[in-house]
């Protein structure tokens, strides 16, 4: 390249250069802007967790001995009461034979007692009627009495004794019964950890021989969500994910419990939840790693602006105060509007919501009347449109929260139990979205626009209220100087 070639290059260039920070009218603004845009503003939470059957039960073995049989192996289908294994029974069997002998000798004994108890009461009662007439002594009397006791308290231990010898039979027939190791429930064989001729002692703890995975095609996943997160977890929200085995694959699961046994690991706490997992085709095996995504909230079709727009903050150019309701009480009704579409109200509950948001209306409006005709400024609760000097406190924010129960309650009785959830949660949502300030740029110059933020997925937030439009654009930062 010839030094003049480049010489213009450079010139091109520094003449190029403030149309890049540019307007329509071709006066330099300073800032880059980016356009309001609608789509959908999803708030996920990533974590990883393990796959495992709902229910799994560890079979063992109550008795000691050598295994004689092993009748199932592993991924095979087994049924309740089906025989899966046997110990040998020969020393339990002997057990039984010796028992059943000692209770054979003790019943024997105790019809000898028996027999000489009745023997005894009758030598009692002839020595009353003898002693009746006065033809023996009291001293013979009380000799037939205490023999006849003695006799009654002999069958009483007799039948002590066979009552223990029956515990002890039926004990050695349990034992017996226990070499015979059955399936507790119908399932799927996950781990077989005995073969045939294995000794195996049971002490005082049972030794794992199988393992049963109740029913395959349902299944759960445990996460591990950090104490920051979890807060925002409920039950019913709806997860997706993926395992290796399947990349290309989307499963589906639902949030099933969130357990209060906390672990701290490194300072860092985290909590576990359980997700409910549909598996009809068996994909979907025990022990899997899963990605999950657990869908804290979704707007669809939702005004969202860039997050650099919120980040963004003119240089000697004070931001007004926040206050009051962006766009009015119309804005927050709209989203109250939306909110409702997403349940599918029918035509009473419809009736009841806009008898509910037309009754809100009056009372805002009959409040900002009051406050206008008293001198006060309007806004602070959010009851009227404008802006105030100051920001809602907690305490207006608490009044909020309670009129809108009010008047929104004849509509949420109205709803089932998975529609009050969702309500509740979106008006949760709804009720917590902050205050913001955008700034436009009119004429060159950047002009505040206090707009609500809702929920954001990290690139892009939903803006409530506020006069904005899609295609509005709003400054993310300076421009190059």
């Amino acid at each position: 390249m010839r030094p003049t070639d480049s010489l213009r290059s450079w010139l091109i260039a520094f003449l190029l250069l403030p149309a890049a920070c540019s307007g329509p009218d071709g006066k330099s603004t300073g800032y880059r802007t980016a356009k309001l845009d609608r789509g959908t503003v999803a708030v996920r939470i990533s974590a990883t967790g393990t796959l495992r059957a709902l229910s799994t039960v560890d079979v063992g073995t109550q008795v000691s001995g050598q295994v004689l049989e092993v009748a199932v192996d592993y991924n095979d289908r087994v049924s309740a009461g089906q025989v899966i294994a046997r110990i040998d029974p020969a020393n339990f069997q002997t057990r039984l034979t010796q028992a059943q002998a000692d209770l054979t000798s003790a019943r024997a004994s105790r019809n000898e007692a028996q027999t000489a108890l009745r023997l005894a009461e009758a030598e009692l009662k002839r020595k009353r009627e003898v002693a009746a007439r006065q033809l023996i002594s009291a001293s013979e009397l009380d000799v037939a009495q205490a023999a006849r006791d003695q006799a009654s308290a002999r069958v009483g231990s007799a039948q002590a004794a066979v009552e223990q010898r029956t515990a002890a039979v039926a004990d050695a027939q349990l034992d017996v019964e226990y070499t015979v190791i059955k399936s507790p429930v119908d399932g799927v064989i996950l781990l077989r950890s005995v073969e045939p001729g294995q000794t195996v002692a049971a002490s005082f703890q049972t030794p794992v021989l199988f393992r049963i995975a109740e029913d395959l095609t349902r299944m759960q996943i445990d996460l591990s969500i950090d104490e920051a997160d979890v807060g925002q977890v409920r039950e019913g929200l709806p997860v997706r994910f993926t395992v290796d085995a399947y990349p290309n694959r989307s499963f589906e699961g639902t949030v099933h419990q969130i357990r209060l046994s906390a672990t701290a690991v490194a300072n860092v706490v985290t909590y576990p939840v359980v997700v409910a997992v549909a598996n009809p085709d068996l994909k979907l095996l025990p022990g899997m790693t899963a990605n999950a995504e657990i869908q804290i909230a979704s707007r669809s079709d939702a005004l969202r602006v860039p997050n650099a727009a919120l980040r963004f903050k003119p240089e000697g150019i004070e931001a007004p105060a926040a206050g009051g309701m962006p766009g009015g009480g119309g804005a927050i009704f709209e989203e109250l509007r939306k909110i409702a579409a997403e349940l599918h109200p029918d035509a009473g509950q419809q009736a009841l919501l806009d008898a509910a948001i037309d009754g809100m209306r009056a009372r805002f409006e009959q409040r900002r009347q009051a406050m206008a005709a008293s001198g006060a400024q309007t806004g602070g609760s959010g009851a009227g449109g404008g802006a105030t000097t100051s920001a809602p406190t907690p305490e207006m924010r608490e009044r909020m929260r309670r009129m809108f129960g009010e008047a929104m309650a004849p509509f949420r009785d109205s709803l089932d139990a998975s529609q009050r959830q969702h309500w509740d949660a979106e008006l949760e949502l709804l009720a917590n979205a902050r205050r913001v300030t955008l700034w436009l740029l009119r004429e060159g110059k950047p002009v505040a626009a206090s707009v609500r933020a809702g929920v954001s997925d990290g690139t892009h937030t939903e803006v409530i209220g506020g006069d904005l439009v899609a295609g509005t654009e709003v400054i993310v930062g300076a421009g190059a100087p």
